[in-house]
């Protein structure tokens, strides 16, 4: 274990160091990420690493999609799109604790663990959907509505959501389950098989719309409430559910063999 933990800093520190000119995150976003990065390779190992940069990579990718316009209307996010430490954490720290519970959880604590990482991958199911669900509904939205009341809004509202931007929230979530599946093996199961990651799918989604009603409701009349939280407590919902449901049917979710 302590091995993995060396093997982790070593990586991360010289993986950032060469990323640091990509324009993906700030120079201060990068230090967080390495250690994002340790903490997750320390706890799950490579594959569980990969996830992560999968998740980093495509967000950054749609992010610049379109970003011209949506910076001509003020729709863009700061700094070019380039991601800080509070995107960093409101992103992942649920993932990177759900990482740490893992690791310190005992062997033949089989079906907490496996809970465990359902939860990890479904915290960043929700957050891919959330990400490409926002950035493609802001660039081509065609009629964006508040998602208590269903009347028109602007582009960019709290709470807006519109046609386009919830089937790429679908997707968004699809494309990182299927990542996450395609990363898992029988000692790291982060999608055991096709009903987890049907499980997972719907649960990115559903935590996407449940964010946009956080958004609608709550976000403006609580001052300190900022996008980072929300994002965090996105993806609070989204592990809490998963880990719920999967429970309910461990008999379907789960695989047969214990082998983390």
């Amino acid at each position: 274990m302590l091995l993995m933990w060396i093997q982790a800093l070593v990586v991360n520190a010289v993986l950032i160091g060469l990323a640091q000119r990509t324009p993906l995150l700030t120079t201060r976003g990068w230090i967080h990420a390495a250690a994002l990065g340790t903490m997750l390779w320390g706890s799950l190992g490579w594959r569980g690493w990969s996830a992560v940069v999968v998740y980093l990579v495509l967000g950054s990718v749609v992010t610049r999609i379109g970003f011209r316009n949506k910076q001509s209307r003020g729709l863009a996010e700061a700094r070019e799109g380039r991601r800080g430490p509070e995107n960093v954490w409101g992103s992942a720290a649920v993932g990177a604790g759900l990482a740490l519970a893992l690791a310190a959880s005992p062997q033949d604590a089989y079906v907490w663990r496996q809970l465990l990482l359902i939860g990890f991958s479904a915290s960043f199911a929700a957050k891919l959907a959330d990400t490409f669900g926002s950035e493609i509904g802001k660039r081509w939205g065609r009629s964006t509505l508040l998602i208590t009341t269903l009347r028109p809004v602007s582009p960019g509202t709290d709470g807006a959501i519109s046609l386009e931007g919830t089937a790429a929230s679908a997707v968004g979530s699809a494309v990182m389950t299927l990542a996450l599946w395609g990363l898992s093996s029988p000692e790291l199961p982060l999608i055991a098989n096709a009903s987890a990651a049907g499980l997972v799918m719907v649960v990115g989604l559903l935590a996407t719309l449940a964010e946009s009603v956080l958004g609608a409701v709550v976000q403006n009349r609580v001052g300190w409430l900022n996008n980072e939280l929300i994002n965090a407590l996105q993806t609070l919902l989204a592990a809490g559910l998963a880990m719920a449901w999967a429970a309910l049917a461990s008999h379907l979710v789960l695989p047969a063999v214990a082998g983390i």
